[in-house]
């Protein structure tokens, strides 16, 4: 008879409380780990994730070079057909990467051996945590920052699986560089074997743990807005001073300046209606008549 392999996990709260010891489900974690079908499944989802956008051009491609460089013969030099062969500068490139899709299809069968292999391969390891539930009001990266310290395993790559989407959990760990944070249904291979420690929540395996009464984490220090008037330095208000006291005499200045303008234009007046009371002058005088 086949020996049953039987994998145990230590379980914890949401804020990192320990708690009794969990045992795995038997039908996922049954010792299975097959090396071969994991690497298929984690080349096939790297190879999916390329785009195959590099493009080259080919010498039928290249504009211009639809005239000899020079004749066929006479020159001495080599006969040459066109300037955008491939072995001239600015020329068409031979064998050359074009568009082209890199996918590569595994079986589903196949997708879900891995998956599991991956599973067991982190349960040999004792790198399976369970966690009662995520029950997050609010995105809290504290929250799951503390967790991870509590239980720790800070300075790994963690992977948090969820029981179906939650928005709040994925927005606490997006800013942690080492947190990744998906719904349990969504894992794949690659996810498994990138994590070093992978914090399952207890729904997600058919765990319904009750919960346990614990203090609520502490909510970080409002920032205090700020008051109304800013405090202002030394230098700026001397400054300011120094700007206010110049003030009036700016403005006797200008009004000198102003007053001097409008005397000069009251002198061009005058002086352009002395000519033509001259001339009037002259209009009305009578011409004295030769003897």
């Amino acid at each position: 008879m086949a020996e049953t392999t039987t994998f145990e996990a230590a379980a914890y709260t949401s804020q990192g409380t320990a708690r009794e010891r969990v045992r795995l489900p038997e039908t996922l974690f049954d010792g299975t780990v097959n090396m071969p079908v994991m690497h298929q499944a984690v080349k096939a989802f790297l190879a999916n994730q390329r785009q195959g956008n590099a493009s080259t051009k080919t010498r039928g491609f290249v504009v211009g070079g639809n005239q000899k460089p020079w004749k066929q013969k006479g020159t001495g030099r080599a006969r040459q057909g066109s300037t955008r062969a491939p072995h001239w500068v600015g020329g068409g490139t031979v064998f050359g990467p074009t568009p082209r899709a890199y996918d590569e299809y595994v079986p589903r069968q196949v997708r879900a051996l891995a998956r599991k292999s991956a599973f067991n391969a982190r349960a040999r390891e004792n790198a399976i945590y369970v966690i009662d539930q995520f029950s997050y009001d609010a995105p809290r990266t504290k929250a799951l920052l503390g967790l991870v310290s509590k239980i720790g395993i800070g300075g790994q790559k963690v992977l948090v699986l969820t029981d179906g989407v939650k928005p709040n959990v994925f927005l606490s760990g997006r800013n942690l560089p080492n947190v990744h944070v998906m719904p349990y249904s969504d894992v794949s291979t690659y996810h498994l074997l990138w994590s070093d420690v992978v914090l399952i929540e207890g729904g997600a395996i058919g765990h319904t743990l009750p919960p346990i009464k614990e203090e609520p984490l502490p909510l970080p220090p409002r920032r205090a807005t700020p008051a109304a008037t800013p405090v202002v330095s030394g230098r700026k208000t001397a400054a300011k001073k120094k700007a206010a006291a110049k003030a009036p005499a700016a403005k006797k200045t200008a009004a000198k300046k102003a007053a001097k303008r409008s005397a000069k234009a009251e002198t061009k007046s005058a002086a352009a209606k002395k000519p033509a009371a001259k001339k009037s002058a002259a209009k009305k005088a009578p011409k004295k008549k030769d003897r």
